[in-house]
């Protein structure tokens, strides 16, 4: 069996709690997209998400068709990425602090110090993730990954995601575990090659899987994985590349 060389998390339910995404992000965002969408009408970048909105939904209002999404946990790239925006503006105004488990900072640290590359995947979009982990509340941690992915690579739930995740990192999928609490993610990250391990973390509800490995939290997975030890470590570090 090939090294690992990659770490790739999912980030709701896995380093961060659901609780965070649904009560405290999404609720900041639904509150603020009518006046967001009012102040930055000529902003290229919003004007353009708001583009794909319209082809999406066409002779709808922009506005009703993302509150709509917002209801329904849409996982639609122009949502995600208009509502990452809302959130730089939040983080940087100091009234939103990302929530990651408390062991998750420790764990990934221990992990990049190994030699492993680290990555987030995520139906949010890659701003979001990183403006979670770069405002945690146990500091910085965005500096400890080598890049994210989101919907622009497929749905999580497709194993094609997952192969062409890999083609990003420039890395067989033997030699990448990805690690989720939910199940069909799993199964579509194992029928692409890829290692996996399911996180069962307590209150998030997810129904454990007789398929993959399982732990309750990231000391478990280490231990499990055996992230920590000498069979973890890349043949070759210097063949990770960033994620774009």
């Amino acid at each position: 069996m090939l090294p690992l060389a990659a770490v790739v998390t999912s980030i709701e339910g896995t380093t961060t709690p659901l609780s965070f995404i649904r009560d405290v992000l999404f609720a900041f965002a639904r509150e603020r997209f009518p006046g967001f969408l009012q102040t930055h009408a000529d902003d290229p970048e919003v004007a353009g998400q708001l583009a794909e909105v319209r082809r999406l939904a066409p002779g709808r209002s922009e506005l009703d068709v993302l509150l709509h999404w917002m209801e329904q946990d849409a996982k639609i790239t122009p949502l995600k990425a208009l509502q990452g925006m809302i959130w730089r503006e939040g983080y940087r105004a100091g009234a939103l602090v990302g929530a990651v488990y408390p062991d998750v900072p420790p764990a990934l640290r221990r992990w990049r110090a190994a030699g492993l590359r680290l990555y987030g995947f995520s139906y949010g979009s890659s701003e979001a993730q990183r403006l979670i982990l770069s405002n945690s509340s146990a500091g910085d941690l965005s500096g400890l990954f080598s890049g994210f992915f989101d919907t622009r690579v497929g749905s999580k739930r497709e194993p094609g995601s997952f192969s062409r995740l890999a083609i990003g990192l420039g890395r067989p999928p033997a030699e990448i575990l990805y690690l989720s609490d939910v199940e069909s993610e799993l199964d579509a990250a194992a029928t692409a090659g890829m290692r996996t391990c399911q996180v069962l973390r307590r209150r998030n509800g997810a129904r454990r899987s007789d398929q993959h490995p399982h732990v309750s939290d990231f000391a478990g997975v280490a231990a499990r994985m055996r992230l920590n030890g000498p069979g973890a470590l890349p043949l070759d570090p210097a063949k990770g590349r960033e994620a774009l």
